[in-house]
């Protein structure tokens, strides 16, 4: 505690004071609604019942597909017994009749959904949206408005949302709208930073030049500007939005032009960015412009966040606990209320936790600040407490979520995020819901914002998200080999400046100009780098390709070549096949730590040779590292087991398609080299620039140019030595169906591990009986094993498994444990 001790006890009475008021006024519609989220909340199943009637059910167009969500989730879970018994009555009418005149039953349940959630998400037609708008302005309530839409997935889209929300500013109904940078711009891009900030300069423009222009008239008769407001959506998007609207504001043309932008108290970055957004309100309000607006929120995305944080395996940028967002909220609050930064950054105050809201118009009485904030809630959420606040401090500003006939979708979304959020075993809202001054739930929500308050100072400041591509450095001995533990491979947060920049040198390096001695890439067989005597094939840069400017030159294999590394991959004179498992493991973890250290150099070749963009050629290298743990790991398991002698094949050949050009073949040499097998490999002629890279880091790492023999040539004057030749033990192919179907022809002995036609068009074929019996007890511990190529599917595990009840249990158990760590992604 310190020495503003006292501002938050009277923010305590003052909570009561509301709450107690706001239970006298309570109407008779709000308590039949109160007692019915009790219900929901009293038994779990209540709330996935109603997401699955909600968000599973009425995502399809078509009303017979609709209504056969709607029967299969009642009939499963049974008529929920929070709805009342008017409409639980009305579930059994449609699970006798209506579910079989679904043109007819479902427009009445769409229709009775927007007429149940009209208080939550406003309708967006003119007849609904107009009455509401001029009853809450009679009210002396202001009105936020936001049309509700998620990311756009085209230019055109964004147009059509550009223009309905130049439309609302010129509207004289409408005073105020939120705004999100992904319902106006679809390519919105943390890589390509600062073309995606000048792209929404240039449509934030036109909606404050809109608002500018266009004014709206008060109960009082009082006119104003029309309001933007920026919300705050993803973590990626934050410095993205605070730039666009610095820099849109910054123009002389809105030097004297005030707007708004949403912070995320969740989010440790967030109380960085109000300070700097402070400082530069300030430095403008000095020079004579106006001041800005900062609406703070605890944050609503955080499932969102915790699944993009879990598929890439960065750090969660939110707070990880509710004390901590509580204290940043606070601490947000403490720091936007002093009066040097209030004047030059008004505060919106955004929540429905009177402790909250309590505590910071004690702050502002305290600082003499009152005229520079207002409260701010949801439309809807807790309506007799908004009516409480009114009542006692004055002004309130409601966020109204809009949505058409149209939007129903949209709308959907909205509120199961909503009901996910708001019946959080934390959220205040949650015990909303018949509170009482004097009950245990009160004080359970006391005692919380009194915990956050005292931590307010204490709360974690800055960022989680650190990485730096070109800073980090790695342990010595890390991955599954030394810890016994498969982690995946982080991709590249591109939302980090550091990041940006280490993309930019990518660039700058194999970006090569005219004047450039294009790099030459050699056949290496038998040990050897063949260049010269060879044909030769250059690449033209894709990304500029009018200008043939020549990113490499490389050899094309000869019969001859293909003839040799046969042969040398047959004899393994440098011994990959006497090693121990333990031993070609340990130099296949240090092939994972090359790729790691490789990946500017991966994304730069993949860019210039086959104008694989930088976001998608990222996540390759992360899935290339992947195998190269995993494989390796998966055959400790194998050979662990008693009683069972494994060995590889023999000689294996990969070939690899242009389009994924580090992660499929790399997988395919992992997987057959962990398992004891020679390989040699033969890319896709547009992407064999790309493969030599990898092929690099296996080089470096310690596998010997005789074990991995680099082949690119030409697909039908000696691809076909490679795969009909009798010394192939199998192949693993990545590529056209025809393909595959002519290796089967030409040679139904060779064991072919073949992804075709697609990434689940796949065939396995040609197996011995022993290989079908292991792949199909694998099949039946998991239903995609014979779809991939595995360290295990090239191993010989020296027992009749289809013989063997006990061998069989052992090996579904072996492999169920390994694909729950599985690298694909």
């Amino acid at each position: 505690m310190d020495g503003k001790d006292y501002i938050a006890r009277d923010a305590i009475a003052l909570a009561e004071k509301w709450q107690d008021r706001a239970n006298g006024i309570v109407t008779r519609e709000e308590r039949a609604i109160q007692e019915q989220m009790m219900r929901l909340l009293r038994d779990p199943v209540n709330k996935v019942v109603l997401t699955k009637m909600i968000d599973q059910s009425f995502r399809a167009d078509d009303p017979a597909r609709v209504a056969d969500q709607v029967n299969f989730v009642l009939r499963r879970f049974g008529v929920p017994k929070f709805f009342s018994p008017i409409e639980q009555m009305l579930m059994r009418v449609f699970l006798a009749v209506g579910r079989h005149f679904p043109s007819i039953s479902v427009p009445k349940m769409v229709e009775k959904m927007r007429e149940d959630s009209a208080r939550a998400v406003v309708p967006g037609e003119d007849e609904v949206l107009y009455p509401h708008l001029r009853k809450r302005k009679r009210e002396g309530v202001r009105m936020n408005i936001n049309h509700i839409g998620e990311v756009v997935q085209g230019e055109e889209e964004a147009q059509k949302r550009l223009d309905s929300y130049l439309k609302d500013l010129r509207d004289p109904e409408i005073e105020y709208i939120s705004v999100k940078i992904s319902t106006i711009y679809s390519q919105i891009s943390g890589l390509a930073f600062e073309n995606t900030v000048a792209e929404l300069m240039d449509r934030l423009s036109r909606l404050y030049r809109a608002a500018a222009e266009n004014t709206f008239t008060h109960e009082d008769g009082r006119s104003v500007p029309k309001f933007v407001n920026l919300d705050m959506e993803e973590y990626r998007d934050l410095e993205i939005t605070a730039q666009a609207f610095i820099r849109t504001l910054g123009l002389p043309e809105y030097k004297n032009h005030a707007a708004g932008i949403v912070l995320q108290a969740y989010l440790p970055d967030s109380f960085g960015m109000q300070k700097y957004l402070t400082e530069w309100a300030k430095k403008r309000v000095a020079g004579g412009g106006a001041p800005i607006k900062i609406r703070i929120v605890k944050g609503a995305n955080m499932e969102m966040e915790l699944v993009e944080s879990s598929i890439n395996n960065w750090p969660l940028a939110p707070y990880d606990n509710k004390r901590d967002v509580d204290a940043n909220y606070k601490r947000m609050v403490d720091y936007g209320m002093r009066p040097e930064n209030m004047r030059a950054v008004h505060l919106g105050i955004a929540s429905h936790n009177l402790f909250e809201l309590a505590y910071a118009f004690k702050m502002a009485q305290f600082h003499g600040v009152t005229e520079y904030f207002s409260f701010e809630m949801l439309e809807g959420m807790a309506d007799h407490i908004r009516r409480a606040i009114q009542e006692i401090s004055g002004d309130i500003l409601l966020y109204a979520p809009v949505a058409t006939k149209d939007q129903f979708i949209n709308a959907i979304a909205y509120l199961i995020r909503r009901l996910d959020e708001n019946t959080g075993k934390e959220n205040f809202l949650r015990y909303s819901f018949n509170l009482t001054t004097d009950s245990k739930e009160w004080r359970f929500l006391k005692d919380q914002f009194l915990e956050a308050y005292r931590h307010r100072n204490d709360a974690p400041d800055g960022t989680y998200r650190i990485q730096d591509r070109a800073a980090e450095t790695f342990p010595e001995k890390m991955g599954p080999f030394y810890t016994n533990q498969f982690v995946n491979e982080p991709d590249t947060d591109w939302s980090l400046t550091a990041n940006r920049k280490w993309a930019e040198g990518i660039r700058d390096k194999w970006m090569r100009s005219a004047d450039d001695d294009p790099p030459r890439i050699p056949v290496v067989v038998a040990g050897k780098e063949i260049f010269d005597g060879r044909k030769q094939r250059e690449f033209i840069d894709p990304g500029r390709y009018s200008e043939k400017i020549v990113t490499a030159r490389y050899a094309l294999g000869t019969p001859e070549d293909a003839e040799t590394a046969v042969a040398a991959a047959k004899a393994d004179p440098d011994g990959w096949r006497s090693l121990s498992f333990k031993e070609r493991n340990e130099i296949l973890a240090r092939a994972a730590m090359e790729l790691r250290k490789a990946r500017g150099d991966l994304i730069g070749a993949a860019a210039a040779n086959t104008g694989k963009v930088y976001t998608e050629a990222d996540p390759e290298v992360s899935e290339a590292v992947d195998f190269t743990e995993f494989y390796p790991w998966t055959t400790d398991i194998y050979t662990g087991m008693e009683n069972i002698r494994c060995g590889g094949k023999g000689v294996g050949l990969v070939i690899s398609p242009w389009n994924f050009p580090i992660a499929i073949p790399t997988g395919g040499m992992a997987a057959s080299l962990a398992a004891g097998n020679t390989v040699i490999f033969k890319p896709a002629s547009a992407a064999a620039a790309t493969a030599y890279e990898v092929c690099q880091c296996f080089w470096r790492a310690g596998v010997s140019k005789n074990t991995l023999q680099f082949l690119p040539c030409s697909g039908s004057k000696v691809g076909g030595k490679l795969t009909n030749h009798p010394d192939v033990d199998y192949i693993i192919l990545t590529g056209g169906t025809d393909t595959g179907m002519k290796i089967i022809q030409e040679r139904p002995g060779v064991y072919l591990a073949a992804e075709t036609g697609g990434k689940n068009a796949t065939v396995v074929t040609s197996m011995s009986d022993r290989d079908q019996a292991i792949k199909n007890v694998l099949h039946s511990a998991y239903s995609n094993t014979g779809q991939k190529c595995s360290a295990t599917s090239l191993l010989i595990l020296e027992k009749e498994v289809y013989e063997d009840a006990h061998f069989r249990k052992a090996l579904v158990d072996a492999a169920k444990s390994l694909y729950v760590g599985s690298p694909w992604r």
